[in-house]
């Protein structure tokens, strides 16, 4: 079922015998346009529109609500600024962004897209870092019926691409889809930008008479700085979303590090985080009536 099957089943009952155009009104029309798998500021973002218009030309009835709606949506969709050029064989797609922000999903989605306009599509598991990247990336390959090429975790993710594209070119694909690995970069250059940080300043303080000495005053606050930015000192973050605890650690964490996760979930436990975080997501009725939604 497409997009605009899913609008028009969705708000159907919405539209269906309104008789009045009231806050319920829109509150429920902009949870089943996020139902039907349209953005949250998009559909928040077309429900103001359309309130606009209702109130300026005080639109009524069903059909002017609908029509209002689908001119509304037919802006906020205009294919002429959508088209991608795809001229080139095998046309490359590099999907970047940092962890979590979607990057495999969408790529599904894209993939499912050019199936469905008759190209043929090679997806590129070029995130050998994030756990089951390539995994999940693999099943959508196989909900797409498209080709697939990758590594082992931890492989060199140029190393990656280059066979992609040596494997579209001998395959004759039309299109190569690339899962970025953009958030890890950031990540590995933090820490490395860190390390350096503190061998450049332990080399000052080794320069001379005085730097050693203004080092051993400032030991014990540099001792505490350490320890602040020291992610073995956390062991992980929590896994938010999920009904149960789970806390996320680094993928070379040390003895320290798990030790420290695990004094953190006893922590959580013993303190009702959850439970406490669930007590404010009910209370704010924004944050409940988006989670209904999706």
């Amino acid at each position: 079922m497409g997009f605009f099957d899913k609008l028009k089943n969705i708000t159907g009952g919405v539209f269906g015998g309104v008789t009045e155009v009231d806050d319920d009104f829109f509150d429920e029309l902009e949870e089943r346009l996020i139902l039907a798998d349209m953005g949250v500021e998009v559909a928040s973002d077309a429900v103001q529109k359309l309130r606009d218009r209702i109130y300026a030309y005080r639109l009524r009835g069903e059909e002017q609500l609908k029509e209002a709606l689908r001119d509304i949506l037919a802006l906020q969709m205009r294919e002429d600024e959508t088209a991608m050029d795809l001229s080139t064989k095998p046309s490359v797609i590099l999907v970047v962004g940092v962890n979590g922000v979607g990057k495999t999903t969408s790529i599904g989605k894209i993939a499912h897209l050019l199936r469905q306009e008759g190209k043929s599509v090679l997806l590129c598991a070029a995130d050998t870092f994030r756990a089951a990247a390539a995994d999940q990336l693999e099943i959508w390959a196989e909900r797409a019926d498209c080709q697939i090429v990758r590594q082992y975790e931890g492989a060199d993710p140029g190393a990656v691409l280059f066979d992609a594209l040596q494997a579209a070119k001998a395959r004759q694909v039309d299109v190569v889809i690339c899962d970025g690995f953009v958030g890890n970069i950031v990540v590995k250059m933090s820490e490395g930008l860190a390390k350096a940080i503190t061998h450049m300043i332990k080399g000052v303080f080794k320069s001379s008479v005085t730097g050693m000495l203004g080092g051993l005053l400032a030991k014990r606050s540099f001792a505490q700085f350490a320890r602040t930015v020291d992610y073995a000192e956390y062991g992980g973050a929590p896994l938010l979303g999920l009904k149960g605890l789970a806390i996320v650690c680094h993928g070379r964490s040390s003895s320290k590090a798990m030790t420290s996760a695990i004094r953190m979930a006893g922590t959580f436990v013993r303190k009702k985080t959850l439970d406490r975080l669930a007590e404010t997501i009910q209370e704010n009725d924004e944050l409940t009536r988006y989670s209904r939604a999706l």
